[in-house]
């Protein structure tokens, strides 16, 4: 189930298509999951997605073209390496983790060029079992220039909003 994107519009969509293009400048995050053709098409799919789509739309075309690995290399405990299924919900992670940060991106853009300073951090998603630092988040305002320059350095939604590491919160942000 995808989050609920409640402020996603024509022009935060512009602004996250723009985000897209400053990190291909510098260094767009590339899941390790990915395969060697999910790494070469992942701005295109982030693209399209942000033009037209959302989060559901781009696991169900890593899944549909086969973009990610079935298998990875893990450390064990004691030394060496061991090889490990990837999660069959790995799609649906990195789709969601990644749209959303784009999309929280683009908001801050979006608000920042109409004179605003905040957004509001909401639940978008129910999740199974809320974490309490997920659920004392809900309702806060933030700057929106802060969020901003921390999602451009942070991997995740989750590290921006000062949550501890952790994918699936269902959290973002909204207009205030």
């Amino acid at each position: 189930m995808s989050i609920h994107y409640q402020s996603l519009d024509t022009a935060v969509r512009g602004f996250m298509i723009r985000e897209l293009e400053h990190d291909i400048a510098g260094t767009l995050y590339a899941s390790p999951r990915l395969t060697e053709t999910g790494i070469q098409t992942w701005p295109q799919i982030l693209r399209e997605a942000f033009e037209q789509h959302d989060d559901n739309w781009i696991a169900s075309t890593l899944r549909s073209r086969s973009l990610m690995r079935t298998e990875e290399q893990r450390r064990k405990p004691k030394g060496g390496f061991t090889v490990a299924k990837v999660p069959y919900t790995a799609p649906d992670t990195l789709a969601e983790g990644e749209f959303n940060r784009f999309y929280a991106r683009g908001l801050c853009a979006d608000v920042i060029a109409a004179g605003g300073t905040e957004v509001e951090v909401y639940r978008g998603k129910e999740v199974q079992n809320p974490r309490p630092e997920s659920q004392a988040m809900i309702g806060k305002r933030l700057q929106a220039q802060k969020l901003l320059d921390d999602l451009r350095t942070s991997p995740g939604m989750e590290t921006a909003l000062g949550l501890p590491p952790g994918p699936n919160s269902g959290l973002t942000v909204r207009r205030v």
